[in-house]
């Protein structure tokens, strides 16, 4: 699971579960005449399960979706559309639990001065959260920012790259000129004050106009995208996920060669929309 890849959304989803769960501990009911044992929602198996846990499992759901690296199904269905619905279901219930707090009992306690207790309006509150975030967040942009920013990170080496070399081929040493010093006798067979000969450098092959140099970079995708691998297979081997930087450690046309935090490399077909670091 990456945390990284949850969306300011979720953040909302998170902040609406804590409500719901704070408030099913809260009185359901108040009375004006104080008088009584007023209960909260865990002493009404039907309401608690439908309105409080039934969106706290939602939230789950939703959140747990957005970290996996690939998408579950339970039934058929996407974990994060589960979710969804759950909240909108939780958000339901609330709403015609608010509006008609004694249900069946309406009728019997219709002339005791009872009215909705804080329970139930927190608990209003939270699951409109919950529902409005699990359905605004994918349509929403503001929302599908990253809740935890990923560091910047530190100027990458060049990839690759090689200390710079002597004058000629890359990589080749100059040649160190020998002088004779002062006073040594010459070489036999050489005049005298003559200066020693240099050997001659081998005669170098035709200069290549050099590549074009790639410096590696750090980058982040905007939405999850696959990455395949680099013998050009079609089935990707991991899911870059927004909010974390990868590596790019060598570019093919349009595409990029990127290395993931646990050093797996492989090939980012999709490079459109890439926030470099």
């Amino acid at each position: 699971m990456n945390i990284r890849s949850l969306t300011r959304g979720d953040g909302v989803v998170i902040g609406a579960a804590v409500l719901l769960f704070i408030a099913s501990f809260l009185d359901t009911y108040s009375s004006d005449s104080g008088g009584g044992d007023i209960p909260n929602a865990w002493e009404n198996l039907g309401l608690v399960m439908s309105l409080y846990i039934g969106g706290i499992i939602g939230a789950a759901l939703i959140v747990v979706s957005r970290a996996l690296p690939q998408p579950r199904k339970v039934v058929g269905l996407d974990l994060g559309q589960l979710g969804v619905a759950l909240a909108i279901f939780a958000a339901w219930t609330s709403f015609w639990t608010i509006i008609d707090p004694l249900g069946a009992f309406s009728d019997d306690l219709g002339g005791a001065d009872i009215s909705t207790g804080s329970g139930l309006i927190l608990g209003l509150i939270g699951a409109l959260l919950l529902a409005g975030a699990a359905v605004a967040t994918p349509l929403v942009p503001a929302l599908q920012a990253a809740l935890i920013p990923a560091p910047k990170p530190a100027a990458p080496q060049p990839y690759g790259a090689q200390p710079p070399g002597g004058y000629g081929y890359p990589g080749a040493q100059p040649q160190q000129q020998q002088q004779q010093p002062y006073g040594a006798q010459p070489q036999p067979g050489q005049p005298f004050g003559a200066q020693p000969q240099q050997p001659q450098p081998p005669q170098q092959a035709q200069a290549q106009p050099p590549a074009p140099e790639f410096s590696p970079f750090w980058f982040a995708v905007p939405v999850p995208r696959p990455l395949f691998a680099e013998d050009g297979s079609s089935a990707p081997i991991a899911e870059l996920a927004p909010g974390t930087w990868y590596l790019a450690v060598e570019q093919r046309g349009g595409a990029l060669v990127a290395q993931t935090q646990d050093g797996r490399r492989g090939v980012l077909q999709d490079t459109s929309g890439i926030q470099r670091g």
